[in-house]
């Protein structure tokens, strides 16, 4: 794409996405906008402060800190829910006004995570960790903005990031006041929603931010560039540019030249944009508006390129659901005769029940299926709109690990009117495709007033709750909502911790380390004969894993529904 030159007309872009996010691949987002923005001419630089060894250890820290100070019965699923408490921490650090308020609602905040209230000391200790980490990146961000003399300083925010980046605008406004700050990200789909009650408040108390992109960035963040927005607005979104959306063939690879890949296990690609179902908890086609797909050569020849570039052969696709595309990019791959290695997230439809079809996608290189399952309940999955029924979980699990990819499956606990015979038929579940489960992770089920597609209905339904004192409104900004029905919210926390209880004394894994996720590889091969190559293969890099082509298939054995309805192979 050949486009004029405009970096001297704007100035340096600086893209950056702070901590806290999990560095599982080079952050998708900026690097799009990297390679969409330079293609009309944009200098840009892109900047991922999460692989700094610095910040990853204070988080370390932080975690073992509060682990100390939480019983192991109430720990749950700790290295997830966990993240809730260091958001607000954080936030409540920055803006809250009196020490004996600030430490009390600390409290609470663990409190309403784990249900276990923590000491004085205890609170001093964590803070002590916060503290450290924003001086350390107050010194860092400093250095940085000094070597690249942006123009226009931008930060994709998601939940876990907002109170890092938060503070990142305010320091430039403060230091580099003449620096334009622009602000997107998927935070603006559901806590920040643009018809949520926070919203306003959120622009009213950051004047540190100039513009805030709401929703696909590349046409909007363009347009902001060209001063084609309406004027006299701090938020644009979608129908500013009457609902315009990118033709996905035009963003170019992602361009990953200002980041060092080697701290990540997973290069990044995607195939797709949006989701073509509309689940109840969900908020992606609040951020990407209507479903769209890259052409098939597009995606096979970016990540050839960068396997060439990097010699890294496993990617992590961006994509909400690979089902539209899992099969011709399969073949593709077969065709091209070049291997690599991708893993995203997939639908158990019924397409994934079909052996034949799991074989394909394995020998064209499918790593691991990242499964929303969600529930073992008929009836809750059919309150979720999931549209899947109980037989295709268990035929689509087998049809997978038969093949030998990786099943990561993902499990919302507490979801509205749930049971605890519902949950029970969850755990039931889970006994039943224990072999077939790479790993399981559960997350509490999370409600937020817009943005969620059943948001307005459970507002009708159920009475919402700030889960916090009206008094730290000020100190937290975004707020953390809760409904006022069955199961409640401490229910649902009980539940949690029986899961990850339940799933632990049944042997399947729930891996964050590496060297849990090698344990986890170990009986993944030990399970099935077509197991993908342990993750190490990939990491380690020193030779090119090749062994996706010459998988067998293996006669599935037939499984029946019985009377008492347990399920047997």
């Amino acid at each position: 794409m050949s486009q004029k030159n405009n970096s001297s007309q704007t100035g340096k872009i600086l893209l950056v996405l702070c901590p806290y996010w999990t560095p599982l691949i080079p952050p998708l987002g900026i690097s799009c906008l990297k390679s969409y923005l330079g293609g009309h001419g944009y200098d840009v630089k892109t900047v991922d402060i999460n692989i700094i060894r610095q910040f990853s250890d204070l988080k370390n820290e932080y975690f073992q800190t509060l682990q100390s100070a939480v019983p192991e019965d109430c720990r749950g699923n700790f290295l997830n829910i966990g993240n809730d408490v260091l958001r607000n921490h954080m936030m409540a650090h920055l803006h809250s006004k009196g020490e004996k308020d600030y430490s009390r609602l600390i409290n609470i905040i663990v409190q309403k995570t784990f249900y276990n209230p923590i000491d004085a000391s205890q609170v001093v200790r964590l803070d002590d960790v916060i503290r450290r980490f924003f001086a350390a990146l107050e010194t860092y961000l400093l250095r940085l903005l000094e070597e690249e003399k942006p123009a226009l300083f931008g930060v994709s925010v998601y939940k876990g990031t907002l109170p890092a980046s938060l503070f990142a605008f305010k320091l430039v406004k403060q230091h580099f006041p003449h620096i334009t700050t622009v602000m997107g990200g998927g935070i603006f789909a559901d806590q920040l929603n643009v018809d949520s009650p926070d919203f306003s408040g959120f622009l009213e108390q950051t004047p540190y931010i100039d513009t805030c992109i709401i929703g696909e960035g590349e046409l909007l963040f363009l347009k902001l560039l060209r001063r084609e927005l309406p004027p006299h607005k701090k938020a644009y979104s979608l129908p500013d540019i009457e609902g315009e959306t990118v033709d996905l063939s035009l963003i170019g690879d992602p361009d990953f030249s200002d980041l060092n890949v080697r701290y990540y296990p997973n290069l990044a690609s995607f195939g797709s944009r949006s989701c073509p179902f509309q689940c109840g908890f969900c908020s992606e086609t609040v951020q990407w508006g209507r479903f769209r797909k890259r052409p098939v050569d597009q995606i096979v020849n970016d990540t050839i390129t960068q396997y060439r570039k990097y010699n890294r052969q496993l990617f992590l696709m961006g994509d909400s659901l690979l089902n539209p595309v899992a099969s011709v990019l399969s073949q593709e791959y077969i065709n091209r005769g070049t291997v690599i290695y991708w893993d995203g997230y997939l639908r158990a439809d019924r397409e994934v029940c079909d052996p034949d079809t799991t074989l394909l996608w394995r020998r064209g290189g499918f790593y691991r299926a990242r499964l929303g399952l969600e529930s073992g309940s008929p009836r809750v999955l059919a309150a979720m709109g999931k549209k899947v029924s109980v037989e295709q979980i268990k035929s689509a699990l087998h049809s997978l690990a038969n093949a030998g990819i990786k099943t990561t499956t993902y499990w919302v606990i507490g979801y509205p009117g749930e049971t605890e015979d519902d949950f029970m038929q969850t755990l039931a579940l889970i006994d039943a495709l224990k072999n077939d489960i790479y790993e399981a992770e559960c997350n509490p089920f999370n409600y937020f007033p817009t943005g969620q597609v059943n948001s307005s209905r459970w507002e009708k339904e159920n009475k919402a709750l700030y889960l916090y004192p009206p008094e730290a409104k000020d100190a937290l900004i975004v707020s953390t909502w809760t409904l006022d029905c069955e199961p409640s919210r401490q229910e649902t926390y009980r539940r949690v911790r029986h899961f990850v209880k339940h799933c632990r004394r049944e042997g399947i894994p729930n891996p964050y380390s590496m060297a849990e996720i090698n344990q986890a590889d170990q009986r993944w091969q030990k399970l099935h004969k077509n197991a993908v190559p342990p993750l190490v293969n990939f990491v380690a890099n020193e030779t090119a894993v090749d062994e996706c082509r010459n998988i067998k298939k293996i006669i599935m054995a037939q499984h029946n529904e019985k009377e008492d309805k347990s399920f047997v192979f």
